[in-house]
């Protein structure tokens, strides 16, 4: 009887001490830290983990070309297309502006050449392969906003103007070079001769743009591509020309970034996020073998939440959170030199839609980002990300309403590579979550 009553005396404590008012940001002085203060460590808070998935990613004006296509053994069937326009700086033949010089002029060859950027993603030691094809619809944003998103799509011809097999040297200097359509060269350089073409705006009608198309059913890698330094080259030179030294070029660039996107696909059918629901719900760890999933490119994300807060606050009449810390730990066996761990995570604070309100920031008003302690020991036990939250969880004590806000997690370059990480929840057998927060009572 006597533990009823010291149950009941202390469940009547949390729900009555106390005020719910939200006092802002919370600094500690030197009085507050006097030795008659307490400061306890809690690391019993509940922290539930689910994934969301964003409805959509812009992914134009991002810099860079990505194409490829694999299977990852955890998320699925992932391609990325990149359509893009393209513009020459000049749409005549030669320097001279001669018509009659423009007539000894032949056609020899075209080509795409495209230089890696250093980015890739999956195993590069298997062959990739891709096609290129002539788009039959303007690269022209469907909404207002003059963006191209992940799930952004344009019709392309059937017809292949190219391809290439080839296994990638992501890390090196050199550029790939795909020959392109003898007929489709030609095509472009009578035109071009003939002041067909003599413009912008006659030569996108003519080419409203290009896709790259991964083709291969073994290929096993996405591959980034410098925008700036990718173009399209056509070769051409006098009738009879006496060497290879008098070989001329044309060359068609991406001359504006915002009509270049990437459309990244995911086929999760048969995975364990298969059921990934809408933008605005969340699919439990609970659900997923207690584990929260982040891939960028496709808009995969993991949500942190901390539903019962707000009961620190009945600790002490007066006090407050003064330092918080979240350890979160990649799955054993997610990660390898194929799929490896990002060096960083992005932090937001998001509603209970999954929208995005702000960047995580810390009491200083800076960005707070989780970051990876690479060392590892013999259970990879050490391995993971440290994110610093305790003015986060601060103001989420003190909030007078019933709102709360949670914390969604995104990798770096969310909109230009498809690298991804799996996290192990509050209840994960080996990689479970750590929470330790400082309190202090004064």
């Amino acid at each position: 009887m006597g533990k009823f009553l010291l149950m009941l005396f202390f469940a009547f404590t949390i729900f009555s001490c106390g005020t719910d008012t939200d006092a802002g940001e919370f600094v500690v002085g030197s009085d507050y830290l006097a030795l008659n203060n307490k400061v306890v460590m809690v690391d019993t808070v509940t922290v539930e983990m689910s994934t969301i998935n964003f409805d959509s990613l812009v992914t134009s004006s991002q810099s860079r070309i990505l194409v490829g296509n694999y299977d990852d053994p955890i998320f699925g069937k992932i391609k990325s297309n990149s359509y893009f326009q393209i513009s020459g700086s000049s749409y005549s033949l030669s320097n001279s502006g001669s018509d009659t010089e423009a007539v000894n002029f032949v056609f020899d060859s075209i080509s795409m050449i495209l230089k890696y950027d250093n980015y890739y993603y999956g195993d590069t030691t298997q062959v990739q392969k891709f096609d290129i094809h002539r788009l039959t619809q303007k690269v022209k944003p469907n909404v207002d906003d003059k963006s191209f998103y992940n799930n952004s799509t344009l019709t392309y011809s059937d017809e292949v103007l190219g391809t290439i097999s080839y296994k990638p040297r992501p890390t090196e200097k050199d550029s790939i070079n795909i020959r392109m359509s003898d007929a489709f060269g030609q095509d472009i350089f009578q035109k071009i001769k003939k002041r067909e073409i003599t413009g912008f705006d006659n030569f996108t009608e003519y080419l409203k743009g290009l896709v790259l198309v991964p083709s291969g059913t073994n290929s096993s890698s996405a591959i980034g591509f410098n925008v700036s330094t990718s173009k399209v080259r056509l070769y051409y030179s006098k009738y009879q020309a006496d060497n290879d030294d008098d070989s001329l070029i044309l060359d068609f660039t991406i001359a504006d970034a915002s009509k270049q996107f990437n459309s990244v696909s995911l086929d999760k059918t048969g995975t364990i996020i298969q059921n990934l629901p809408i933008s605005t719900q969340r699919l439990s760890s609970s659900q997923t073998n207690r584990q929260g999933f982040i891939q960028s490119g496709t808009g995969v994300a993991c949500r942190i939440d901390f539903p019962n807060i707000k009961q620190l606050k009945y600790i002490s009449a007066n006090g407050a959170i003064v330092d918080a810390q979240l350890f979160l730990k990649p799955v054993n066996n997610s990660y390898s030199d194929k799929y490896p761990l990002s060096d960083s995570l992005k932090v937001y604070v998001g509603d209970n839609l999954n929208r995005i309100s702000s960047p995580l920031l810390n009491a200083a008003g800076n960005s707070v980002y989780g970051i990876l302690n690479k060392k590892s020991d013999e259970f990879n036990e050490n391995i993971g990300y440290t994110i610093p939250l305790g003015n986060f969880l601060q103001k989420e004590m003190l909030k007078a309403s019933d709102s709360r806000s949670a914390l969604i997690l995104t990798l770096p370059g969310i909109s230009k590579s498809v690298d991804r990480l799996v996290l192990g929840d509050q209840k994960h057998s080996q990689n479970k979550i750590q929470i330790k927060v400082y309190y202090i009572s004064y």
